[in-house]
């Protein structure tokens, strides 16, 4: 079933193209997501059950406390609705500790995930939050054809995790310092900095480029 069955089944209008992102509101920069989908002329909707789901096109994880994400995920019955969201074709991106919630496993004091990406999550490994820094995406910007969209972005790492152990599929779209940053593995993303910080739009413009590409195809 493709992201569209979802909004159908919300019972909106076929041919209303606007993309619909809903934002995970249990902990994060919700507000900042929210501003910068609203530059890229998305509709941006705060989610906290599973209901918010519905008629979405895509859905960010942001950044936060790992531990506080993964037990809110489980307080709000969001494990399965969000697996069950990104089996349906619904695009997700994980930023920061949103990342870590994508991951098959974490280390540094692990977390329940939601499994979704083939990569271990290493959390704090930058170190704490005076350790947070602000580094350009190396040149060229990644294993991926497409990586070039990336070119020249700042990246702001706070308390950022580490991305280990890539599974076969696992797309590398950008890195710093010869790490990766950001990878794709099918329609989920996960970015270990917060590219909600910067006016830099390329990561949400990314997310929401890739669903609307699959749609129209």
């Amino acid at each position: 079933m493709r992201a569209s069955a979802w909004r159908i089944a919300a019972g909106r209008a076929v041919n209303d193209s606007t993309p619909n992102v809903g934002v995970l509101a249990i902990q994060g920069d919700v507000e900042k997501h929210l501003a910068a989908l609203e530059r890229l002329g998305a509709r941006g909707r705060r989610v906290l059950g599973a209901r918010d789901l519905d008629g979405l096109d895509a859905l960010i994880l942001p950044g936060g406390e790992s531990t506080t994400i993964s037990k809110g995920l489980t307080r709000f019955e969001l494990v399965k609705p969000i697996q069950a969201f990104a089996e349906a074709g619904g695009a997700i991106l994980g930023t920061c500790a949103g990342a870590i919630m994508l991951a098959r496993q974490v280390l540094n004091h692990p977390v329940a995930t939601l499994e979704l990406i083939d990569v271990e999550a290493e959390r704090n490994a930058y170190g704490t939050q005076l350790d947070s820094f602000i580094a350009p995406v190396d040149e060229p910007a990644g294993d991926s054809v497409e990586a070039g969209r990336f070119s020249g972005m700042e990246c702001v790492f706070i308390r950022a995790p580490r991305l280990g152990g890539l599974g076969p599929s696992v797309e590398v779209l950008a890195r710093v310092d010869g790490e990766p940053v950001l990878v794709r593995e099918g329609r989920c993303w996960a970015c270990t900095f917060h590219p909600e910080l910067t006016e830099d739009l390329r990561v949400h413009r990314a997310l929401i480029e890739d669903f609307s590409a699959t749609a129209a195809a």
